[in-house]
């Protein structure tokens, strides 16, 4: 972040934000010369396997690092169900009371009831939200967002236009592990061990090895591990970060431990502040060996600064830390690992016979006292002076140290020990308080959560559905189907019982795309349905402009909706196609009728269900504006990573390839060119339709079926099956589809 002073030089400030996963690590990166630290507490964090606070922790290190001037943020960036939201008010009130200076939050209605529950909050988008450009500060400006924690996987040239437009506070990764697919975009630990990422359990089995199968499943690369990213460093690149208008730089690690922390922190801190002294960022070999030394995986990586992908950014061998230097880590630990240094304040004792006994301890911009009990005079033996001055000068397990104590005393005066340790303590306390006041909220300005969100049925409900009125009689006969392959097309256009076809513009690539697009909207049309598009899973500034170079010529497409998956589209949507129903997709979470209620004020008229809730779960969820995918293989990740050009060699051709893990299972690969972004999806298609009659007493009035990978002739065997389910003709499956499907988390769930 930048700013001018009145000599018209740029000025720029950096804000070193490290992780904690315990209360020793937290003190320790605090002395290491962190600004602020972010934690997870005892609920609603993404790191669900670290130490993390109780209550009584979080309330202590909040104090503490205030106390030295630095912040707290609390990660609640996890996606809640509906039966935690109720605990959330009372989980965050304490921290919100003492002072906590953010959030950061991944789930959009957990955000949208903080701001209204607690405004005077900042909250910061986790990246869990996948932000990539400044099109999604439209949606948050107006809701608490203080600041965007943007995607790894962003450029420094699209940060700085993301600071450009929005003036808004960017923090960005600098340090630490990468994650292969878009945070918040990844059901691979999910779907393969019930273990979510979206709830902080993730199981990485992006660590793991794969062998690489062509399309035609023929293995040309042995097992390596093509999903496993080197560790980033971003130390050398201070001036381009700064340039780039992001004023936060985040250290990941809440599951390390206080030598690779507060050593990372440390070697930042000594870099920041050479930067901002003097302008340079030049890092010494010397360093750079050390910081590696601390912990790496398989060397470094600047990530995505400067490119969107690339072999050079993937382990392929097995990632660990082996160089690690066991004596730096001990030195870093013995420096450190007892917290920041006390901080220094000074005494004035005044003893006057028959006189209140009175201390005054003086910090550095702050001055408290205590009054304890009246002096006496001495009957046998007198305080004596030096004696007094060393046990006022004892702090005990106070943050404070005592440097000097200014004594003025009468003689022939007595007071017993207990009353000047009193003295001394309340004094220290007050102190204490008079630092940490001005962070406190006043219990009188507590805020109440809102009945309307204690009781989401309470939201109005939209009875509309992509401009037609919701019919009691066709409530439960309402059927979409996703077209990812324009192969698929006719079955779907073929089939009575479906109503809305939704084309994948993944679909429509190279130099005809438009055209084909265009040609197959009219085949829809044709055949009687209404079309709707699927945007691209990610929405990077180029993939705007292309779209914005052509509005007028989707402006005449007779699309009657958009299908969008991300908070750029969302605002896209709003801005420039306002006769469009929006459609969120699976990953807009909607785990909680919260998220529901405020994506449909946002103009939302249809929501997906998300794919990690199981049947109880859907059971006790307003379903009323949803769509429930009953077929269809599971995106498990999307990333801007290639698994074909970091193996092959990039050759610019959209395609498909596989990975065999070591069960022998294949996991299915489509590289999208146009998007440059690849999507690995699960071995086998989920397949719900047995379970269609208890999703319509769970309120489902929307069947979604999604094409990936099909041929014409497994669309239009899918498509045949359903529609004899739908009609009760069939509630078994044939025995074609043994082995051959997956029920998801319908009946599991994830914790």
């Amino acid at each position: 972040m930048t700013e001018n002073n009145t000599s018209g030089k740029q000025l720029y400030n950096f804000e070193l934000l490290a992780p904690a996963g315990s209360f020793a690590i937290f003190k320790a990166v605090i002395a290491a010369g962190a600004d602020a630290v972010y934690v997870g507490g005892s609920r609603f964090g993404a790191r669900a396997y670290a130490d993390n606070f109780s209550e009584e922790e979080l309330l202590e290190a909040i104090d503490y690092a205030h106390l030295y001037g630095r912040k707290v943020y609390l990660t609640v960036n996890t996606l809640l169900k509906n039966s935690e939201t109720d605990e959330l008010y009372d989980y965050l009130l304490p921290f919100y009371e003492r002072g906590l200076d953010a959030v950061l939050v991944q789930d959009f209605g957990v955000l949208t009831v903080i701001h209204r529950m607690f405004p005077e909050l900042p909250i910061h988008t986790s990246t869990q939200m996948t932000v990539t450009s400044a099109e999604a500060a439209r949606i948050f400006s107006n809701m608490g967002v203080t600041r965007m924690v943007m995607a790894r996987e962003l450029s420094l040239e699209e940060m700085k236009q993301i600071h450009e437009e929005t003036g808004m506070e960017l923090e960005a990764f600098v340090h630490g592990a990468l994650c292969y697919c878009y945070s918040g975009q990844c059901l691979f630990s999910s779907m393969l061990g019930g273990r979510s990422g979206n709830r902080g359990r993730c199981a990485q089995p992006c660590r793991l090895p794969y062998a690489v199968l062509d399309e035609n499943h023929k293995k040309y690369r042995d097992d390596c591990y093509v999903l496993s990213l080197k560790d980033m460093c971003g130390i050398g690149d201070l001036n381009k970060l700064a340039e780039s208008g992001v004023y936060s730089l985040k250290i990941e690690g809440r599951m390390k431990q206080i030598s690779y922390a507060a050593g990372v922190v440390s070697y930042y801190r000594k870099y920041i502040d050479a930067f901002l002294e003097n302008g340079t960022d030049t890092v010494s070999k010397a360093d750079r060996k050390a910081i590696a030394e601390l912990g790496c995986r398989n060397g470094f990586t600047d990530a995505y600064y400067s490119r969107k992908n690339g072999p050079e950014m993937v382990t392929f061998t097995k990632p660990g830390y082996e160089k690690t230097n066991e004596t730096l880590q001990q030195k870093v630990t013995n420096t450190y690992g007892a917290g920041a240094p006390k901080i220094p304040v000074s005494g004035k004792l005044i003893l006057k016979k028959r006189m209140p006994a009175y201390f005054q301890v003086n910090g550095e911009n702050v001055t408290a006292s205590f009054e304890g009990m009246t002096v006496m005079e001495a009957q046998k033996k007198p305080l004596d002076k030096r004696d007094v001055e060393a046990r006022m000068k004892k702090t005990g397990d106070t943050p404070f140290v005592m440097e000097t104590v200014e004594i003025d005393m009468e003689s022939g005066i007595f007071l017993p020990n207990g009353a000047l340790n009193e003295l001394r303590r309340e004094a220290l306390a007050n102190l204490k308080t008079a630092l940490l006041s001005p962070y406190f909220r006043p219990a009188e300005n507590r805020v109440s959560i809102p009945d309307s969100y204690r009781k989401m049925e309470d939201f109005s409900k939209k009875e509309t559905y992509y401009g037609m009125e919701k019919s009691s009689e066709e409530k439960h006969r309402r059927v979409v189907c996703l077209a990812g392959d324009r192969r698929q097309l006719s079955p779907v256009l073929a089939s009575e019982v479906v109503e809305l076809v939704v084309l994948d513009v993944e679909a429509y690539q190279g130099k005809s795309h438009f055209r084909d697009l265009s040609e197959d909207i009219m085949l829809v049309q044709k055949a009687g349905k209404k079309c709707a598009v699927a945007l691209p899973r990610i929405f990077r500034k180029e993939v705007q402009r292309q779209m914005e170079a052509m509005l007028g010529e989707w402006k005449q497409l007779p699309i009657s909706a958009a299908l969008v998956r991300n908070y750029e589209e969302l605002a896209f949507v709003k801005e420039y196609f306002s006769d469009w129903e929006i459609l969120t997709d699976s990953n807009l979470y909607c785990y909680n009728d919260w998220a529901s209620a405020s994506f449909q004020e946002q103009g939302v008229s249809l929501n997906t269900v998300p794919l990690e809730l199981n049947c109880g779960e859907i059971r006790h969820r307003n379903n009323s504006d949803s769509m429930m995918v009953v077929y269809g293989y599971y995106p498990l990740m999307v990333s801007a990573q290639c698994v074909h050009a970091n193996t092959k060699g990039c050759d610019n051709k959209p395609g498909i390839c596989y990975l065999k893990d070591r069960y022998q299972t294949e996991f299915p690969v489509k590289n999208n060119c146009s998007f440059c972004y690849n999507v690995i999806y699960n071995s086998l298609p989920v397949l719900l339709f047995s379970a269609l009659e208890e999703l319509k007493k769970s309120g489902i009035s929307v069947f979604r079926l999604d094409f990936t990978v099909e041929t014409a002739s497994e669309t239009k065997k899918v498509l045949d099956l359903f529609s004899d389910f739908l009609y009760g003709r069939t509630d078994k499956y044939p025995d074609y589809w043994q082995n051959r499907y997956t029920n998801g988390h319908y009946k599991r769930g994830v914790e």
